[in-house]
């Protein structure tokens, strides 16, 4: 089975830079997934990518040695299923905010014992290889976003659930939950005691810690602040940037 070089840089100890993509289209996928990143996010909650499109842009991360992953809309299992059959070597789910939740997530990732997964790879052995079964739920990694107040709360139960690989703390959401605004909220040191919080918890569990990144200067941070996977890049942001900062140049 092709390996998941996300398990092996984090064994080592090191950090994963991902990148995320939500333009639904696969040469901007294939674009976004030959830029250096260890993971490419294809994001299905916050953008308005479908299942073919998302088909089509896994298989235009597949020509790279990108890790891709998807984040689907919602706790459920035949989401879940259908992006890992299409070729996902994880799957982040939104809004888990209890272990019960957490268990059902990460059971619809695997196959038993170990969960309920169902048995129809369609894609994922042609990306994987012909053992993908036998080696599937060593492979895959099933990653919950830790986003409420309730979740840093039941935090210790979540990260006790087998098979959970990483939480990915999505800092708008949490801020909003925290009474604070999802613009200025991640920035605020109130915020960061909470992401230490979680971090600590991380290790004391052996589930690695992941945050969405924003720009260089606040991944770098949370890197330094124990987290190893860090969202830096959005491609739709990326456009934004880079189309304001040429404007900007040229009118000057």
């Amino acid at each position: 089975m092709r390996e998941n070089t996300l398990r092996s840089i984090w064994a080592r100890g090191e950090t994963v830079i991902n990148g995320q993509c939500g333009i639904a289209s696969s040469h901007v996928a294939e674009v976004m997934s030959q830029q250096g990143y260890d993971s490419l996010l294809i994001d299905m909650q916050h953008a308005p990518v479908n299942f073919d499109a998302l088909f089509a842009m896994l298989q235009a991360a597949s020509t790279t040695n990108t890790i891709p992953l998807v984040r689907v809309t919602w706790n459920d299992p035949a989401l879940i299923m259908r992006a890992l059959d299409s070729g996902a070597y994880g799957v982040i789910c939104p809004m888990v905010n209890t272990a019960d939740e957490c268990r059902r997530f990460v059971g619809a990732c695997l196959y038993a014992p170990l969960g309920y997964r169902s048995y129809g790879p369609v894609r994922g052995y042609l990306y994987a290889g012909p053992d993908y079964y036998a080696k599937a739920n060593d492979t895959i990694l099933p990653i919950a976003m830790i986003e409420t107040a309730e979740a840093v709360a039941n935090l210790d139960a979540i990260l006790s659930v087998p098979g959970l690989a990483a939480v990915y703390v999505g800092p708008s959401d949490l801020s909003i939950t925290y009474g604070l605004a999802p613009s200025t909220g991640p920035h605020d040191p109130a915020m960061h005691a909470v992401f230490d919080t979680i971090v600590a918890a991380c290790r004391r569990h052996g589930v690695v810690p992941g945050i969405h990144g924003f720009d260089p200067d606040y991944s770098r941070a949370r890197i330094a602040q124990g987290f190893q996977f860090v969202t830096c890049g959005v491609d739709i942001d990326l456009i934004y940037a880079g189309a304001q900062d040429h404007v900007k140049r040229v009118r000057a």
